[in-house]
C-alpha cells in the first residue's frame, strides 16, 4: 500500500516544487526590475525558495524517473531517498518559518487579489505544503522500506 503512494507523492512534490519555483522566479524578477523589496532579507528569502525549489523540482522529478522506471541508479536507493528527504525538509521547514517571521502583518483583505502581499503568503503556504509533503513522503518511504524488508526476510524463510 505504500508503495502505491510512493511515486504519487513525489509527482505532488515536484508539481508543488514548480509551482513554487515559477513564483519565487516572478517575484525576484519584478522586485528586482521595480526594487520594491521589503527588505534586504526578503529578497535573500526569495533566493533561497528559488533554490530550495529548484534542488526540490530536480531531484525529486529524478527519484520519480527512476522509481518508474525501476532504475537501479545509486539514487534510486531508499536509503538516499530517505537522507535526501530529511535534508529537504529540513531546509522547506527552516524556509517557511524565516519567511513566515518576515511578514509585516499579513493581513491581505484589504488588497488586491494579485497583491505583494498575497503573493508573499502564497509562498509561504507553498512552502509549508512542500514541508508537510516531505514529511510525508519520508514516513511513507520508511514505511514502505520496512514493510519490504519484512516481506522479502518471510519469503527467504519459507524457501530455505
Amino acid at each position: 500500500m505504500c508503495g502505491r503512494r510512493h511515486p504519487l507523492l513525489f509527482t505532488l512534490m515536484t508539481l508543488t516544487a514548480a509551482a513554487e519555483l515559477g513564483l519565487t522566479a516572478f517575484l525576484i524578477s519584478a522586485g528586482g526590475s521595480v526594487g520594491t523589496w521589503g527588505s534586504p532579507r526578503y529578497r535573500s528569502l526569495l533566493i533561497l525558495l528559488f533554490f530550495e525549489a529548484t534542488w526540490t523540482l530536480v531531484f525529486a522529478a529524478a527519484y520519480l524517473f527512476w522509481v518508474i522506471h525501476g532504475g537501479a541508479a545509486r539514487l534510486a536507493n531508499a536509503a538516499s531517498s530517505v537522507i535526501w528527504l530529511l535534508l529537504t525538509a529540513f531546509l522547506w521547514g527552516a524556509a517557511a518559518g524565516f519567511i513566515h517571521s518576515s511578514h509585516n502583518g499579513g493581513d491581505c483583505t484589504r488588497r488586491g487579489p494579485k497583491s505583494r502581499c498575497r503573493q508573499s503568503q502564497t509562498i509561504e503556504a507553498l512552502g509549508w505544503i512542500e514541508f508537510s509533503l516531505c514529511i510525508l513522503t519520508l514516513i511513507t518511504t520508511i514505511l514502505w522500506m520496512t514493510t519490504g524488508v519484512r516481506v522479502r526476510m518471510k519469503d527467504s524463510r519459507t524457501f530455505v
